[in-house]
């Protein structure tokens, strides 16, 4: 007679061998040489020395890694534009790279879409989590980072700087973190307070 915990053993064993293949998919990622960011040949859509899935952090890069990079990954980007038939309401056409929230996303996308088709060890899961993070992200840039630029037309956000105002920084450095024991004791007092409310 089979044990009812057949099943249940047979999964954790299943379970157990995914978990030991990653472990070594990871050993073997950090043991690999990652070259420095910007290697490039300079060519539009050219390999660049990255290995894949190697994050890009734009505003760290010197200006010679950006000049390497920058052209690799604006072909991605008309590539991925293409591939998947974005509008313009999607991607503004005229305007995308002066938006640096959907630069970031973008990048974001495009290191882990090298990442997630870069393995052929993978179990199969990295490319349809890609789509699924690219069909978000797409909804993201039009939701969140784009102005009102329409029609072909780019409209800046009309915003008030934080970055950019050292007075601003000074202050809210200045001021420091609320205390924990303060984070609580306002918690508690809105809660006696919207009671009070309610029992009015």
């Amino acid at each position: 007679m089979p044990d009812a915990f057949d099943p249940l053993f047979e999964e954790l064993a299943s379970m157990n061998s995914e978990i030991a293949m990653l472990t070594q998919r990871v050993l073997d990622l950090e043991q690999r040489p990652v070259p420095a960011a910007g290697g490039g040949n300079g060519e539009v859509g050219g390999p660049s020395d990255r290995g894949p899935g190697v994050p890009v952090l734009w505003r760290s890069l010197t200006a010679e890694q950006t000049e390497a990079l920058w052209p690799e990954f604006v072909a991605w980007v008309l590539w991925l534009s293409d591939a998947y038939e974005l509008t313009t309401e999607q991607l503004p056409r005229q305007c995308w790279w002066q938006h640096a929230g959907v630069v970031e996303e973008l990048t974001a996308l495009w290191t882990s879409h090298a990442s997630a088709y870069a393995s052929e060890e993978d179990v199969g899961a990295s490319p349809y989590l890609w789509q699924d993070a690219l069909a978000r992200a797409v909804e993201r840039i039009n939701r969140n980072w784009l102005g009102g630029c329409v029609n072909g037309f780019h409209e800046p956000r009309s915003r008030q700087s934080f970055g950019q105002d050292k007075a601003y920084a000074e202050a809210v450095v200045g001021a420091g973190p609320p205390l924990a024991g303060s984070w609580q004791a306002d918690a508690g007092q809105g809660d006696e307070e919207e009671g009070m409310t309610e029992n009015t």
